[in-house]
C-alpha cells in the first residue's frame, strides 16, 4: 500500500495538480482517505522525500520539491500539454458545430484584422472604476447580495429601456426585456424554447456562425437564405419555418443594410407564411455615411419580431452583457430557460453597467468610439481603394469591418494562411456559409488595429493577394 501511494502522490506532482506552496495532507488525513494505517502513509511520505519528490519542514509537514517544476515543465514539453492518459468513457457524436478558429494569441499579431475585438486604449477605465466603486458602496450591497432568484436588475432595464432602447425606436414594458449573457447567450435561449415546436429556422447565408451554433446545438434544422444588395431575400424563405435570423442593421458578415422597402417585405412575408422574426441589431451605432435604419421592432405591430441587442461592441465582449426584447410570452419562457441554465446573469455587473448609463458615461463613451471607429473606417476605405482595388467590396454605410470577394478560382482560405504568417489575421469567408462551400470571400475588421498601421496592412494584405491570383 506505501507503494501505491507513493505512485498516486508523484503522477499529482507530475501533472502540477499540487501546488508548491501549500503542504500536503497530514498523515492522518491521508490515512483516513486512503483507509490505511497513519504509519502506512508516513512511510510512503518519507519514500518520496527520499526520492526527492517532497521536502519536509519541521512543523509544517510535507511540500512538493521547488527543483520538481523544472521537472514538470521538461516532462509537459516531452508529452506534450493536452495529454490525457484516461480515455473518455463516453463518445460523442460530431456536433457539426462552427469553432473560433482565430488563435488565442491573436493580439500578439502586428495586423489582427478579426472581427468583435475592440481597441482596449479606447475603453473609459475610469469611468468605469467610479461605477464599480458605487456599486460596491454599502447602499447598493443588498441589491447584489441578495439572491435574484431569477430577477433582473431593475436599475438596469430602467436604463435600458430610457437610454438605449428608445434611440432605436422600442418602447417596451419591463416584463418584455431579459438581460442575457451578450447576444450568443440570448442566441441559444431562443434557439433552446423554439426547439420544442419542431420547426426550421432559416438564417441568412452568408451569416453569424454563433447564431447557427445556439439552434443546431439544440437539434433545429436550418435553412441557408441567401442575400443581395438589400438584404435577406423574403421570398427565397420557404414555408414552414418558425424562426427568421437577421442581422439588418449592419448584415453580418457583409456589411449590407437592409433597405427599407426589404424590412417592410420581410414583416409582410413574416404574417403571410406565419414565422417569427429574430432581429439582432448588430451594430446598429455604427453610421457613418448614413443615418441609422429604423429597426424592425419598432416598425412591428403584429408582436412577431424578437429584438436582440449586446454590449460587447460599444462597451467591452468581457463584460458579457445582452438583452432580448419580445413578447412578454415569449419572455416569460426565455426567463424560465434562462433560470435552468445560470438562474440570471451576475448582479453586480448589471448594477455597474446601470451606473455606467445612469452617471451618463455610456452616452460620452458611445460619441467618442464612433468617432475613431468613423476615422478608422475612411483610412479602411482609402487604403483598400488604393491597394484592393482588383477585389470586389459590398457597399457598407458603418460597421467595424468589410467584406471582399475575389474573383472565380480566388481561395481566401489559401490567403488567410500566407498572410498569417506574415503577421497578419484576417476572417475566412467560408465559415461565414452554411454549407462551407464558398472560399471567395473574407473580412477584415478594424476596430482593434490602430490607425497609423491600417495601410500598411492592406499593402500586406494586397501583395498576397496578387500572389494568390
Amino acid at each position: 500500500m506505501r507503494d501505491q501511494i507513493c505512485e498516486v502522490v508523484s503522477a499529482a506532482i507530475m501533472s502540477g495538480s499540487l501546488a508548491h506552496d501549500r503542504p500536503l495532507p497530514s498523515c492522518r488525513e491521508l490515512a483516513i482517505q486512503f483507509g490505511v494505517s497513519r504509519n502506512t502513509v508516513f512511510a510512503a511520505y518519507n519514500r518520496l522525500v527520499d526520492l526527492e519528490f517532497l521536502v519536509s519542514h519541521n512543523r509544517s509537514g510535507y511540500f512538493v520539491n521547488p527543483h520538481m517544476a523544472d521537472l514538470q515543465m521538461l516532462e509537459n514539453d516531452r508529452n506534450g500539454f493536452d495529454r490525457d492518459p484516461i480515455p473518455c468513457p463516453v463518445s460523442f457524436p460530431s456536433n457539426n458545430l462552427m469553432p473560433i478558429v482565430n488563435p488565442l494569441d491573436w493580439s500578439a499579431y502586428p495586423y489582427p484584422f478579426i472581427y468583435n475585438q475592440i481597441d482596449p486604449d479606447l475603453f473609459p477605465v475610469d469611468s468605469w472604476r467610479e461605477c464599480t466603486r458605487q456599486a460596491l458602496g454599502r447602499k447598493k450591497m443588498p441589491v447584489w447580495t441578495s439572491d435574484s432568484v431569477e430577477s433582473d436588475s431593475s436599475q438596469l432595464v430602467q436604463q435600458l429601456r430610457q437610454r438605449l432602447l428608445n434611440t432605436r425606436g422600442i418602447y417596451a414594458d419591463e416584463d418584455e426585456i431579459l438581460i442575457t449573457l451578450g447576444s450568443q447567450n440570448a442566441l441559444f435561449i431562443l434557439g433552446t424554447i423554439f426547439a420544442r415546436l419542431g420547426k426550421p429556422i432559416a438564417l441568412e447565408d452568408p451569416g453569424f456562425f454563433g447564431a447557427r451554433n445556439a439552434f443546431r446545438f439544440v437539434g433545429s434544422e436550418l435553412i441557408g437564405v441567401p442575400i443581395d444588395s438589400a438584404g435577406i431575400i423574403p421570398s427565397k424563405i420557404p414555408e414552414q419555418c418558425q424562426l427568421v435570423f437577421t442581422t439588418p442593421s449592419h448584415q453580418f458578415p457583409t456589411m449590407i443594410t437592409m433597405s427599407l422597402s426589404r424590412r417592410e417585405e420581410l414583416l409582410e412575408a413574416a404574417a403571410a407564411k406565419d414565422f417569427l422574426i429574430i432581429e439582432d441589431d448588430y451594430e446598429a451605432e455604427m453610421n457613418y455615411v448614413a443615418k441609422a435604419s429604423p429597426s424592425m421592432r419598432s416598425m412591428d405591430s403584429t408582436g412577431r419580431v424578437i429584438y436582440v441587442g449586446s454590449l460587447s461592441k460599444t462597451v467591452s465582449p468581457g463584460i458579457r452583457l445582452g438583452f432580448i426584447v419580445a413578447h412578454r410570452d415569449i419572455i416569460r419562457e426565455a426567463r424560465v430557460a434562462r433560470g435552468v441554465m445560470m438562474r440570471h446573469p451576475p448582479t453586480i455587473v448589471q448594477e455597474i453597467v446601470a451606473l455606467f448609463f445612469q452617471l451618463g458615461h455610456y452616452d460620452a463613451h458611445l460619441r467618442n468610439i464612433e468617432r475613431r471607429y468613423q476615422e478608422r473606417w475612411h483610412a479602411m476605405d482609402s487604403a483598400m481603394t488604393k491597394h484592393l482595388g482588383i477585389l470586389e467590396r459590398t457597399q457598407s454605410e458603418g460597421g467595424t469591418s468589410f467584406w471582399l470577394t475575389g474573383p472565380e478560382g480566388f481561395d481566401a482560405s489559401e490567403l488567410a494562411v500566407r498572410l498569417r504568417s506574415k503577421g497578419v489575421l484576417i476572417d475566412r469567408g467560408q465559415d461565414y456559409y452554411l454549407n462551407g462551400d464558398n472560399s471567395r470571400s473574407f473580412r477584415l475588421g478594424f476596430a482593434y488595429v490602430p490607425i497609423s498601421k491600417l495601410e500598411d496592412g492592406i499593402k500586406i494584405i494586397a501583395e498576397e493577394v496578387r500572389a494568390v491570383l
